[in-house]
């Protein structure tokens, strides 16, 4: 039995995770964010700002931020896990035996665990030795500015207890922020990876040159092969036509606010993977990582997924985006 969301430990002071923490404190929340970096959890507590992340951006009084994760999460109903999802399997590791029992386990994390090819839920559930009902994930078009900014945006909380979704959906309902709830956390998930490495090649493409109509062919296509592989996992396929699939989708390939894009951007510009990565000022493009375990899931399940393949290739292989792009239009012709 899920419980009310009146304490929430925030695990990382990223723009999401700080953005998403500023959310639940405007829904009337007590809200603790952990950040690694004492000087972050300074900023937060003496100036209510997060100037490294959000600058600029004002943030509410009952949020309060440590360094010390066991006092973040003392108490909490609710722990929301917003540090990139590579690292989650580590971190999780550290907090694991300081998590309330009975909390509620939030992943803000988009991406597939390289190596293991876990959904984030399935690294949690793993990790932190609990039930699948008891992980929920948030997923849609979710740039992290525009929130922060109090700019209306809608999301999907996906859990498979319906009941303690709705907790969530009430415990971070603002005037500005709203949320809908799903059971489908396999396609909520598969849609939040795959629209990072999508987001790759919409980007590529600018920097190439191209425009509006070649961005609309990426993302539809893209959207196909992305519901092609969470539908072979398990997902419904309804799922992808919404928030948290073509949504986001089309939020993280036209805004210069996606840290996917831009950093394709760099790549179709002729930038390397370094300069592009050195370009980024520390911040994580998910794609870059998630493009192979995305397709080592495809290979797995039999699903041919050649827009993530060809971004895969460009960042790790060696390849230019103009070869890439020819390859793609190129293609054997077929029924949509």
């Amino acid at each position: 039995m899920s419980r009310e969301v009146r304490r929430v430990a925030v695990l990382g002071a990223g723009s999401w995770g700080t953005a998403f923490a500023k959310v639940m404190a405007d829904a009337g929340r007590d809200v603790v964010l952990w950040a690694r970096r004492p000087e972050v959890a300074a900023a937060v507590n003496d100036g209510h700002v997060n100037p490294d992340y959000l600058p600029g951006v004002a943030l509410p009084g009952l949020l309060t931020a440590t360094t010390n994760a066991a006092a973040a999460l003392d108490g909490a109903d609710a722990v929301v896990l917003a540090v990139p999802s590579q690292t989650l399997r580590a971190n999780l590791s550290g907090w694991s035996v300081l998590l309330p029992p009975g909390a509620t386990l939030v992943s803000l994390a988009k991406g597939v665990e390289l190596g293991t090819l876990k959904r984030m839920s399935e690294v949690i559930v793993e990790v932190a030795g609990l039930p699948p009902d008891q992980v929920a994930v948030v997923s849609g078009p979710n740039l992290a500015r525009e929130i922060a900014a109090e700019e209306p945006t809608a999301t999907v909380i996906a859990c498979a207890d319906h009941e303690r979704a709705v907790q969530l959906q009430q415990a971070c309902t603002t005037g500005y922020f709203r949320a809908y709830t799903n059971t489908d956390v396999v396609g909520c998930e598969m849609g939040g990876a795959g629209k990072n490495v999508i987001a790759l090649a919409c980007g590529m493409a600018a920097g190439l040159g191209f425009g509006d109509n070649t961005r609309a062919s990426l993302i539809t296509r893209g959207l196909a092969e992305t519901a092609r592989l969470g539908v072979a996992l398990g997902a419904d396929p309804m799922t992808f036509a919404g928030l948290a699939g073509l949504g986001d989708l089309v939020a993280t390939c036209s805004s210069p606010l996606s840290r996917n894009r831009t950093f394709g951007e760099r790549l179709g510009r002729g930038e390397s993977l370094a300069q592009a990565e050195a370009s980024n000022h520390g911040q994580v493009a998910e794609g870059v990582k998630s493009c192979s375990s995305i397709c080592a899931l495809g290979e797995r399940h039999g699903v041919e997924l050649p827009i993530a393949d060809a971004v895969r290739r460009v960042c790790h292989d060696g390849f230019s985006a103009a070869e890439l792009g020819k390859e793609l239009i190129s293609r054997t012709p077929r029924p949509e």
